[in-house]
């Protein structure tokens, strides 16, 4: 029951954009195209939108092109063949085909496909229809994505931040508990805890560019974009931790039970600043917190003995450079201190463009008054 009102929560927004914009395309379109049944435009509008915040720009391009594609050679095949079984295949194949020329989604070609299927069975006026609705509802998305409500390329980056860490804390977690384990009581495998990382980055990835689109086309973003970067950039790094944290759990499940009992209070601790990270996304405070703590956990760790659990422990340094970088420490400084036994080292903080500049203060006059 939570997690379906988290849901509710998480989305209702979104959703009554979407409901707002489907009506007003259905108003503009039975109002100044003056359509009978107006179905297309809300439609278009909907499925344009129905997508993650930062790609509902790029969704609905992605509409248009893809039904304009389709009209076009829906067009050409009842021009040729006529209303009939072949016709709508040659359609809807050379839509398909069309559609993967101009970028390959899903979304283009089913619009592409339905647009040509629409295109032979109705005739030539349907298709015009189809055009002028997915134009509507198509450029009403576009309206309320990227001038009414467009999104924050910071908040979207954040968020993906804030679910990759906290999935890799998770991951971390399950794993310390399973080094905890005796061999009588282990069952399940690495990938078990490895298994969502991969998803939690592969979205990453996707919001990346979500965000990279939106600081590009948005114009409130357009002149401000270096603090984008400097996020974008920072996620780059989450990356090379994810694959860091899965290098980890694959040689923490090949030790012996006296390297496993050794290492896990390591793995829980590290799975502990990936949480504080997690909940706190962009805070400086809690970064140079992290990093401190980080440096706590790995200082002492062996260099010395049998060639996989040495292994292992490298691992968890590789994790644990990840980390502040992550939070702003320069790499190579990073990769010393936690080879070193460091204690601190320097962490730059990121821009925040919501922060406004200080107002310059009026320096009073001194000297003697002006005639």
């Amino acid at each position: 029951m939570y997690e379906a009102w988290s849901r509710v929560r998480d989305n209702l927004w979104p959703v009554l954009q979407q409901s707002v914009a489907a009506a007003l395309s259905w108003w503009i379109a039975g109002n100044v195209f003056d359509h009978h049944v107006p179905l297309f435009a809300p439609i278009a509008t909907l499925v344009a939108l129905n997508t993650p915040v930062g790609g509902r720009g790029t969704n609905a391009v992605r509409v248009i092109s893809g039904v304009v594609a389709g009209v076009v050679v829906g067009q050409l095949a009842f021009h040729f063949l006529g209303q009939g079984d072949a016709a709508v295949g040659a359609a809807v194949l050379c839509a398909l085909l069309v559609a993967l020329l101009l970028d390959g989604q899903r979304i283009t070609m089913a619009q592409a496909a339905v647009g040509a299927v629409i295109s032979v069975a109705a005739g030539a006026q349907a298709g015009i229809d189809r055009v002028q609705d997915a134009l509507l509802g198509a450029g009403v998305a576009l309206v309320f994505s990227q001038l009414l409500f467009p999104p924050h390329p910071l908040a979207l980056l954040r968020r993906a931040e804030t679910a990759t860490l906290k999935g890799l804390g998770r991951a971390l977690e399950l794993t310390a508990r399973a080094l905890e384990e005796s061999a009588e009581e282990r069952e399940a495998q690495p990938w078990e805890e490895s298994r969502p990382v991969h998803t939690l980055l592969n979205d990453l990835g996707g919001t990346r560019s979500d965000a990279i689109a939106v600081a590009r086309r948005t114009p409130h973003w357009r002149s401000r974009q270096e603090p984008v970067h400097q996020e974008i950039a920072a996620t780059r790094y989450l990356d090379l931790l994810g694959n860091s944290c899965l290098t980890l759990i694959r040689g923490a499940a090949a030790l012996d039970t006296v390297h496993r009992q050794t290492l896990a209070p390591t793995v829980r601790g590290l799975s502990g600043v990936l949480e504080a990270l997690a909940a706190a996304p962009g805070s400086h405070a809690v970064f140079r917190h992290a990093v401190r703590r980080t440096l706590d956990i790995v200082r002492g760790a062996p260099d010395t003995g049998s060639a996989l659990p040495v292994a292992v422990w490298e691992s968890v340094r590789l994790v644990a450079a990840d980390i502040l970088v992550f939070a702003g420490a320069d790499a190579n400084e990073a990769e010393r201190a936690v080879h070193d036994g460091s204690t601190d080292i320097t962490t730059t903080a990121r821009s925040n463009p919501r922060r406004q500049p200080a107002r310059p203060r009026r320096r009073r006059w001194r000297g003697s008054p002006l005639p």
